[in-house]
């Protein structure tokens, strides 16, 4: 995939999210005046809202990963912070973001990108931990149990081509070409119950 390739993807991911964010604060605000009402909160309202909350942080981390972010652009702590939050309410993955500051958003897109690839090994819950000191960031995942796919994760340490990759994975892919448009490689290594990726 060409550099013109990825950015048009990038802007194809922005768009998407950019207008499911408004329905969805709608279905929110909707579920919210309903509860003000007075009346009775039954079990239906309860799942709506859970639902909503969830699309939403989705949508906020999903905006990040897999949408435009132009080199100069900064995000701060406290919004990745809200998001990992929200996204983490009521799961049995923890993440431990330790970054600070503003920090560039190209940065964070492939640290979410990789997030996600964490996310793949850890389908019965663990801890990732996401560190930077200066410009070099770390992530290092563990679990009790891990199902790393060497396939996949030779894709995201360039080991292997991608052609063969399904949807629900193709953060594989777009992780070690977000780490390239930025100058960077990825360092990936992996264990039974660990992973760790720098760039």
């Amino acid at each position: 995939m060409s550099a013109n390739h990825l950015d048009l993807t990038d802007l194809i991911g922005s768009r998407i999210c950019h207008d499911l964010i408004s329905p969805l604060g709608a279905i929110s605000n909707g579920v919210e005046l309903m509860s003000m009402s007075g009346g009775p909160v039954g079990p239906e309202m309860s799942l709506i809202s859970e639902s909503t909350e969830n699309a939403n942080a989705r949508i906020r981390f999903f905006r990040i990963a897999f949408g435009a972010a132009n080199p100069g652009q900064v995000i701060g702590q406290p919004e990745v912070a809200s998001i990992l939050q929200d996204l983490s309410r009521g799961g049995r993955l923890i993440t431990d973001w330790q970054a600070n500051g503003d920090m560039s958003r190209q940065q964070v897109k492939l640290a979410f990108l990789l997030l996600q690839c964490f996310e793949s090994a850890v389908p019965w819950g663990g801890k990732i931990t996401v560190s930077s000191v200066g410009d070099q960031w770390g992530l290092y995942g563990q679990a009790d149990r891990m199902k790393i796919v060497p396939d996949l994760w030779d894709v995201l340490a360039g080991r292997a081509d991608a052609e063969r990759l399904e949807a629900a994975n193709v953060h594989f892919a777009l992780a070690p070409l977000a780490a390239e448009g930025m100058g960077r490689t990825l360092a990936v290594e992996t264990s039974e119950n660990s992973a760790r990726v720098r760039f």
